[in-house]
């Protein structure tokens, strides 16, 4: 069981490469570089996995602060597993301290579901992790609305966010790292009551 002193891993999902960065299913990435600036550190690579990683601290300083590990898996989504679970041996973290900040198709736009636990729905990224150590870790699910008309929701992640839904992300992005922040300083519950929408 996991304990206070334990490091938190929170992985961001996305897919590396400049082309990719401003898609939609990039946005597990946007939120992970908004926290690595706030803890004042820098993504650089991983010795021990395919991962680009930042460590630093979250909270208050104090008992109340949470040692954190920042990660971006540099394997593309549907390969994240792999890196994720070096990361877990290698700084020794409890899954249940693991948090996969991702993309979601059933969520409508910007909303923010935290959960802990459950299935894939059919995303590659979590599909992935779960195959290489099941599913009991944290999700911070960033709404993106299914896609428009006829479109393959492959063709709808891997395209870059709308010109009215840039209006907004910088925004939504903030308060999705908020709640990353939240949970590891007040809990689940308290972080879902205060931003599951």
């Amino acid at each position: 069981m996991s304990d206070a002193t334990d490091p938190w891993l929170i992985v961001g999902l996305g897919n590396p490469g400049p082309e990719y960065a401003a898609n939609r299913h990039n946005v597990g990435f946007m939120v992970a570089d908004l926290l690595a600036t706030r803890i004042g550190g820098k993504f650089k690579r991983a010795q021990k996995a395919q991962a680009q990683v930042v460590e630093g601290r979250i909270g208050p300083p104090g008992p109340g602060s949470r040692r954190v590990v920042l990660a971006k898996p540099m394997s593309y989504m549907n390969l994240s597993g792999g890196p994720v679970t070096a990361l877990r041996d290698f700084y020794k973290v409890p899954t249940d301290h693991i948090v996969a900040i991702h993309d979601e198709l059933d969520v409508d736009y910007g909303m923010l579901r935290l959960k802990l636990g459950g299935g894939d729905n059919g995303h590659n990224g979590l599909k992935s992790m779960t195959k290489s150590m099941g599913p009991d870790y944290h999700r911070v699910r960033f709404g993106i609305g299914r896609p428009p008309g006829r479109m393959q929701v492959a063709d709808f992640v891997l395209k870059d966010f709308g010109s009215v839904e840039r209006k907004e992300l910088a925004f939504l992005v903030d308060r999705a790292a908020d709640s990353v922040e939240c949970l590891l300083a007040e809990g689940l519950e308290r972080a879902q009551s205060a931003y599951n929408s």
